[in-house]
């Protein structure tokens, strides 16, 4: 097979949240052919695991979250009658799907109570930052087409596994989609893909990790992930695009920090502090340095 045991759980376990399932993998109660296993051990055909009794949360139709609306509310970066901007939390995807009921675009409908708000753009789940959506169908369209003609500036902070080199500074490698064996979509460097660039500046280095800043002027599926990883340098808590000597990290270190985007004749500049847990995992880094 030759998948991650933490990446197969988290599809086996639909709807677990994946702090629950790293946790339950470090405690131990995860068994790989009877021995205990890290999240990053790769499988192989004939394997047995063995998997604890783990509850999973009942699907419901549409309710209201108290807790996440309180969040995502605390969260606000911009506001007025036109459009709304938030520091979306990693770990929450930004709609519902198949295994979740809910998301932030559906509970801000209900927090907000206007049922017409809609995602301008997407972020994935496991990614931090600048999430920006539109409270009327004409600013909607307006918005997406500047995201189309590629006139927004979009920034991100990322941990990366590795010395990235100085000198690789831009990335034009063109990506594709694809299905693995086990049903999962993914995105690899392929030459029949769509075009895509990324820029990268290296913002600090501590011993084998680099905080990096990527500014994308394409807008692909998982693409500075895709980028990151064929330079040799995966971003860390990338259970998609990682490989066996991954550090262990509770989320993906990727975080949407600036967004810019022509807005009602002018230029709207949205900034999302990096969220402390970024910060934290960089710290404890660099104190295993010093």
């Amino acid at each position: 097979m030759g998948q991650r045991l933490d990446n197969f759980l988290l599809r086996q376990l639909k709807g677990v949240p994946r702090q629950h399932v790293y946790k339950v993998i470090r405690s131990g109660e995860v068994r790989v052919n009877g021995k205990r296993a890290k999240p990053s051990q790769r499988l192989s055909l004939g394997d047995r695991i063995r998997i604890p009794p783990v509850r999973k949360p009942a699907q419901q139709d549409l309710r209201p979250s108290t807790s996440l609306q309180t969040l995502l509310l605390s969260r606000v970066l911009y506001e007025d009658k036109d459009v709304l901007a938030i520091n979306k939390p990693a770990g929450v995807a930004v709609h519902g799907g198949s295994s979740v009921s809910s998301g932030v675009i559906e509970q801000l409908r209900l927090a907000t109570s206007n049922p017409r708000l809609a995602l301008v753009h997407r972020l994935d789940r496991d990614t931090s930052g600048c999430l920006l959506m539109a409270r009327k169908p004409g600013v909607l369209k307006t918005l997406q087409e500047a995201f189309t003609q590629r006139q927004v500036k979009k920034i991100y902070d990322l941990i990366v596994v590795g010395v990235w080199p100085k000198r690789t500074r831009e990335v034009r490698l063109a990506l594709q989609r694809y299905q693995t064996s086990w049903g999962e979509r993914r995105v690899r460097v392929n030459a029949a893909g769509k075009a895509a660039r990324t820029d990268f500046t290296i913002v600090d280095a501590s011993g084998a990790y680099t905080w990096l800043r990527a500014r994308l002027h394409t807008g692909r599926t998982h693409q500075i992930r895709v980028h990151a990883k064929a330079q040799g340098h995966p971003v860390v808590g990338d259970t998609k695009y990682g490989h066996s000597e991954m550090p262990d990290a509770e989320r993906l270190m990727l975080h949407a920090s600036r967004l810019h985007v022509p807005y009602a004749g002018t230029l709207l500049k949205l900034e999302s502090p990096v969220d402390p847990d970024l910060k934290g995992f960089w710290s404890q880094l660099s104190q295993i340095k010093s």
